[in-house]
């Protein structure tokens, strides 16, 4: 696994701030949002793409394939995987992303504007369009198996790593190099999601700002970064001595067909995903031990998912940890999932349930066991992670200890 956040760079930094329950989350440093309503993000810190990838490079990548080629050559060196001692047809890439390259889009329509046509890069392209990441995966590390990129809002990173799981069940693949990834903290960014009324304006207190579950939140606040996972079929793990983490178990996908922005609110697409998801993993309610949660930090978003793990697991959902990692490194919309998987596979490794943070008080029919304020130990077996979109698109994965 290979991962940058806001909340630092590598697993350990990630993992070791999740579990201390540090934010971060602070003033947009980017551009001058002033006047923006919201004027904070969750930027990745002390990123220097150069250490992953030549500089000639580097300027041809927009960030969120800096990103995801970073975090990918995190993954590929903690897996141990040299696919020149493999056969690369059998190793692909699936990567997913929400808005693809709009700082770029952002970028070079000033240029085409201000400078004329001819002004404007043959990269472009190239920078910009959401597949360039899985695209750019596959050049750098020689990955000639399945290649595609899922753009389903902020459940691509799920959906990405479903369908890697998928690819590998079918036998179109031995391994799948898979996850989400998504930088657009930038000024049409902000200002469409303000224009929406879906981000937090509690700009005088960053760390606080993002709040799932509590009463007292007022929408999301925009991050970025890349979380990459490296699956293996089962035996192709073992023959070559591979550390295995974790098992992908089950994986569901729904739609809400309702509303552009907005979930239904009985939940009705989010309880059928995490049902298919648990249906597909052959297991039942009662198997799951912990949920990270999609927990947004909108009133809309935390109260249905509410409602809908109620309605999956009826009376044991209080007694079921359901955390929101969010709360500490803001939603990195199509690049969510992948660092969430991340962090639910971790809780299992671990043993220790992420909290979520400025959870202060709730609404008395948000009652479940949110994990308030600091990390908790409990033995995991198994862990289920929710993301869900605009259009109201649904994933589910279902992650299990390994077990040989």
């Amino acid at each position: 696994m290979g991962i940058l956040s806001p909340v630092g760079i590598g697993l350990e930094e990630n993992w070791d701030n999740i579990v201390a329950g540090r934010s971060g989350i602070g003033p947009v440093t980017r551009f001058d949002c002033s006047n923006y309503p919201s004027r904070i993000a969750g930027e990745v810190k002390d990123f220097k793409p150069e250490d992953y990838m030549p500089q000639k490079l580097v300027k041809r990548l927009d960030p969120f394939v800096q990103l995801a080629v970073a975090a990918a050559s995190m993954a590929m060196e903690d897996a141990d995987l040299d696919l020149t001692k493999q056969d690369p047809h059998r190793c692909g890439v699936i990567t997913g992303v929400g808005l693809g390259g709009l700082g770029t889009i952002e970028f070079y329509r000033d240029v085409l504007v201000n400078r004329g046509p001819r002004r404007v890069s043959p990269f472009f392209i190239p920078m910009a369009i959401p597949n360039m990441a899985s695209g750019q995966i596959s050049i750098v590390f020689g990955a000639k198996g399945p290649n595609t990129v899922v753009c389903t809002a902020c459940a691509a990173g799920t959906h990405a790593i479903g369908e890697a799981f998928k690819a590998i069940q079918r036998g179109d693949a031995d391994c799948m190099i898979t996850g989400g990834c998504e930088s657009v903290i930038t000024p049409l960014a902000f200002a469409g999601f303000s224009a929406l009324k879906a981000l937090s304006t509690r700009n005088d207190e960053p760390e606080r700002a993002s709040r799932p579950f509590d009463k007292d939140r007022d929408g999301f606040v925009i991050g970025e970064g890349a979380g990459i996972l490296i699956l293996e079929e089962l035996e192709h793990a073992l023959q070559r001595g591979a550390r295995i983490r974790a098992e992908v178990l089950g994986y569901g996908l729904t739609g809400d067909a309702y509303h552009m922005t907005a979930p239904p609110e009985d939940g009705e697409g989010a309880i059928n995903c995490m049902k298919m998801a648990i249906g597909d993993a052959g297991l039942t309610p009662e198997d799951i031990d912990y949920i990270n949660a999609h927990g947004t930090s909108t009133p809309l978003n935390d109260a249905v998912e509410t409602r809908a793990i109620k309605a999956v697991f009826g009376e044991r959902a209080r007694s079921i940890p359901v955390s929101s990692t969010k709360s500490m490194t803001g939603h990195l919309l199509g690049g969510t999932g992948g660092i969430e998987a991340i962090y639910s596979i971790m809780a299992i490794q671990s043993g220790i349930i992420p909290p979520t943070i400025n959870l202060e008080a709730t609404e008395p029919d948000m009652d479940l066991d949110y994990v308030p304020n600091e990390a908790r130990q409990m033995d995991i077996d198994v862990a289920m992670s929710n993301s869900f979109g605009f259009g109201g698109t649904n994933a589910v994965i279902i992650f299990g200890k390994y077990r040989d």
